[in-house]
Order: structure tokens, then sequence, then C-alpha cells
């Protein structure tokens, strides 16, 4: 019995069930295309952006700048494309990127999500629809008989949309899952590479605001030359 035996056999359920696996490849094979492109390259650009961050600033804003096209990028320029912000600025700018960034990641989750909940559900409506056939079609006279033989294999064929059923939720759910991981992995590595880089900032900060309070040494040596004048 080859597919196309399989679906016809399977009854009206299968049309709907067919519609939600075509959605779910289309899906899978998005994400797939998505993560193959950045899952190698994200902690790349993240390392060279802090390494860059601690030698000098420009340097480090322009290698993010270069890596706009991966999410760990745009990420870590949305920081620092600001002019001198405050550190609380450019803590909520990381913020607001990564929860950004994060959405586009979990593009399709909702899709699979769906297919995961209805696919055993029609499935389910299927088999139940083709037992209601089979079954009504039986009269007590034809119990003892040899005639109930094309009932049991309605009721064999009735599951066929069941099974159907459970093999998309089931495939689905698989790489949900998978994803989810990845999802998960890239806010760690967010966070990670995030946390540095407002440290590298907060003591940058620190230092110029240092620099800028103490008094230069000229200014002292009047200031004492002007006092023993006095």
């Amino acid at each position: 019995m080859n597919i196309a035996e399989l679906f016809a056999r399977g009854g009206i359920a299968m049309w709907p069930l067919l519609f939600l696996s075509v959605l779910a490849l289309g899906t899978i094979v998005d994400r797939i295309w998505f993560w193959s492109r950045i899952l190698t390259k994200e902690r790349e650009v993240a390392g060279r952006v802090l390494e860059a961050a601690r030698r000098e600033w420009a340097a480090a804003t322009d290698i993010a700048q270069r890596a706009n096209k991966l999410p760990m990028g745009r990420f870590l320029q949305s920081a620092l494309s600001l002019e001198t912000p405050d550190p609380e600025v450019f803590r909520l700018a990381l913020e607001t990127s990564a929860d950004e960034e994060l959405t586009v990641m979990r593009k399709g989750e909702k899709a699979l999500e769906a297919v995961i909940a209805l696919a055993p559900m029609l499935g389910l409506l299927g088999t139940v629809l083709g037992l209601i056939n089979s079954l009504g079609s039986i009269r007590l006279s034809d119990l003892a008989s040899d005639s109930t033989s094309g009932t049991v294999l309605g009721i064999g064929e009735a599951l066929i949309s069941t099974a159907a059923g459970l093999v998309i939720a089931i495939v689905s759910l698989a790489f949900y899952r998978l994803f989810q991981g990845f999802v998960f992995g890239q806010a760690k590595v967010f966070r990670q590479s995030g946390s540095e880089l407002e440290l590298l900032y907060r003591q940058a900060w620190s230092a110029n605001e240092r620099a800028q309070v103490q008094p230069k040494p000229d200014s002292v040596i009047a200031e004492v030359r002007t006092a023993h004048e006095s």
C-alpha cells in the first residue's frame, strides 16, 4: 500500500492533516535555514567585539556594525552605536535589543504549537468518523457470519488518520523542542556577552569620570603658589 492509497483510505480528515503537514514542513525548513546561518558565528562575533572593546571602543563598534546581518551583531551594535550614554541607558539598549532578536528567533513556534495540538485531534476525528461508517453498516444478523470482515477492514483503515496525525505531531514536537533549545542557548549567549560588555563600559565610564574630577597637576601647582603668595 503506497502513500496515495493510504491517503485515500484515511478519509476526509486526511485533507486538513495534509495542510498541517505542509505548514509544519515549511516552518521546519525555514527555521533550519535560519539557524544554520547563525549558530556557528554568534560566539565568534561576540568574542571579537568584546576583545576589541577592551582596547578601543571605536573598533568594537565597527566590528559590530559589519556583523549587523547577524542577531549578535545587531544586539551589540544597539548599545555601542549610542553617543556616550549613561551606563543605565547602555544596559537598557542591550536588554531591548535582546528581546527583539529573541522574538525573531521564536518565529514559527506558534505554527508548530498549532500543528502539535491539532494533528492528533484531527486524526482521532477521522478515526471516529470511519468507525461510525463501519459500525453503522453492521446488522445483528451479520455478527455470526463472514460478512463482518469488510467492517473489520474498515475499522483498520479508519485508524490510518490517527496514525498520520500522531506522526505529524511527533515530528513537529521534536523540531519544536530542538528550536526552543537553540533559542535558550542564544539567550544565554546574549546574557553573557551583554553582561561582559556592560561591565567593560561601566569600567570605562568610571575611569572617565575619575579623570574629569581629578584636578590637573598644573592647576594644583598654581593654587599652591597663589596660597603662598597670599
